[in-house]
């Protein structure tokens, strides 16, 4: 029974709470029976039909109209053939960071539109949404009480004494890790991961559970299908630890889970963790944690493998990577509103690849972010820039391949195992956006242009334009895709080895019918591949589902232009 569940996942987190009732009141709050039985494992709510947009809720505006509701018709108007569900990042009330400081868990941003807008996205799109879970603003209600010692807040936020030893406490910014903060009672020092202004809850305290089941359940009940747990593995701490991806954040992973597919049993959690491959897959557990993952390792790894015209190291990695379990999935992407972490190539290249990649970059135009290290040093976190900018040449500098190399790094990501998260700014060929980064100084702002409605339309309906080239060819694949069942993100998948300038793999689907051979030109060079290397089968016909040219039995050999690239169906 579902109790007996979460009084067992309650015990490995909660020591000395009353289990059986602490799960009597997350039931209460979430609203189920707590006689009704767990969700299943291993059972897949996805197929190859899934394909996700990432976007801010005022990515495009129109005067006159909110902005919620401009993107609504933006998706009707170029999308809703194309992809199943939408990512809006937050759209709540907020002090900084773009909407991951959050004021007021409960509401939508006035400025964007209201919950009304909320639901008309989600009546026609899978709707995902950001669970800020590991922190809130200080301008929230929660931390003006804390500051006034009363309820609720009092004790929702996490402090210690400056004089407490925190050197083991990973961090991913340069800020110093505690607060100074006057209350009533006097100065106290809270605890702040990301930024003064990011303070940590105290998750110790059950009431905070509490609350943020209140909202999840909010948003369940809003139309929200999709969780994205930000931040998720710095929930807990622990004194002289690292304070990341403890045990008792893995088990609130599962807990989270099992409460929120008690209310609606088709949601989906997935953990945004971006950390060094191995970290990152420990959120998977075994099948019971997260229904995804963030594939964090893909948009460096990508990138380095388009701009050296060498896929060893993409290749390599891939063949690590275990295959998702049936009721498991990877998400993948390769550009979003935030950077391209370098976290997550921890030991899979050489720092001076690594450096070749930050100097190409910056040659681009990207800035590069900074975290603080052991010892006081810092290293570089993420660089920012347009992925369009970024794919615009090689080591060897600028050249006339941009489009083509940004059309298929997406048929990379689009044929992956997993399900494709495509930022909105790729779907654009959205460019670096130097005048909003010289206003703010953010690095991340070169990526989160606002577009206005009118001016996207115009260079979206013109044919010359690269923003229509790149909206018609990244849609028409995600068509392709989404009619293919060896693109299920479940369906087998292996990689083949067709030389360093080729990154390919072989996709079957789950029930064997169709089989799909990914070919792709990673260089600026033309290539010839002999068809026996690839190992099709005579007896049947062969389509190149892209360009649909029939493959004959007598065909000796493919030749693809630089970063032209095939997907070769039986079917």
């Amino acid at each position: 029974m579902l109790i007996d569940i979460i009084s067992d996942q309650l015990s490995r987190i909660y020591l000395d709470e009353d289990h059986e009732a602490l799960a009597r009141k997350l039931i209460a709050t979430m609203q189920v029976q707590h006689s009704q039985e767990a969700t299943p494992l291993h059972s897949n709510k996805w197929s190859e039909a899934d394909a996700w947009v990432i976007s801010y809720g005022d990515s495009v505006t129109q005067a006159g109209h909110a902005p919620l509701e401009t993107l609504n018709t933006f998706l009707d108007q170029y999308l809703s053939d194309s992809i199943s569900g939408v990512h809006i990042l937050p759209f709540f009330p907020y002090s900084s960071d773009e909407g991951f400081s959050v004021i007021d868990y409960a509401q939508v941003n006035d400025s964007l539109g209201t919950w009304q807008h909320i639901e008309a996205i989600a009546d026609g799109y899978d709707l995902m949404a950001d669970l800020v879970i590991n922190h809130c603003s200080q301008r929230s209600r929660w931390f003006e009480n804390f500051r006034q010692q009363k309820h609720p807040g009092k004790d929702y936020f996490i402090t210690t004494e400056p004089s407490e030893d925190v050197s083991q406490v990973v961090r991913p910014r340069t800020s110093p890790l505690l607060r100074e903060t006057r209350t009533i009672d006097g100065d106290k020092y809270v605890w702040c991961t990301f930024s003064h202004d990011q303070v940590d809850l105290n998750f110790r305290n059950p009431d905070v559970l509490i609350e943020m089941l209140t909202i999840i359940r909010r948003y369940l009940e809003q139309g929200v299908k999709i969780f994205r747990l930000d931040a998720i593995a710095f929930l807990w701490k622990e004194p002289n630890s690292p304070c990341v991806h403890l045990p008792q954040t893995h088990e609130f992973v599962r807990l989270l889970r099992t409460l929120i597919e008690a209310h609606t049993p088709e949601a989906i959690v997935i953990t945004e963790t971006n950390v060094p491959n191995h970290e990152n897959l420990s959120y998977f557990g075994n099948a019971n944690e997260a229904h995804a993952v963030y594939n964090f390792s893909l948009p460096p790894l990508l990138i380095q493998a388009l701009l050296s015209g060498n896929s060893d190291h993409l290749k390599r990695w891939q063949m690590s990577m275990p295959p998702a379990q049936n009721g498991t999935f990877y998400f993948n992407f390769i550009a979003s509103h935030d950077g391209i972490g370098l976290r997550p190539v921890k030991g899979l290249l050489e720092e001076t690849e690594v450096d070749q990649l930050i100097n190409t970059l910056q040659s681009f135009g990207a800035r590069v972010s900074w975290r603080s290290v052991e010892g006081g040093k810092q290293e570089a976190y993420e660089i920012n820039v347009a992925l369009f900018d970024a794919l615009q040449g090689t080591v060897n500098g600028p050249d006339k391949w941009q489009l083509q190399r940004f059309v298929c790094a997406h048929a990379i990501m689009f044929s992956l195992e997993g399900i494709p998260g495509v930022y909105i700014h790729s779907l654009l060929g959205t460019q670096n956006d130097v005048e909003r980064l010289a206003l703010s100084n953010h690095n991340r702002d070169i990526n989160r242009k606002k577009w206005n409605m009118e001016e996207l339309s115009a260079l979206l309906d013109n044919p010359a334009s690269h923003h229509h080239k790149v909206l018609d060819s990244l849609t028409s694949l995600l068509k392709i895709r989404g009619a293919q069942a060896a693109f299920h993100p479940n369906a087998v998948q292996f990689t083949l080895h067709l030389g360093s300038e080729v990154f390919a793999f072989w996709r079957q689907s789950i029930d064997r019918s169709q089989s799909i051979f990914c070919i792709h030109n990673i260089s600026d060079k033309a290539i010839t591949i002999p068809i026996n290397s690839i190992n099709l089968i005579t007896l049947q016909t062969w389509i190149d589902l892209v360009s649909e040219t029939h493959f004959s039995e007598d065909q000796e050999e493919i030749t693809l232009q630089p970063y032209q690239f095939v997907w070769l169906s039986n079917k």
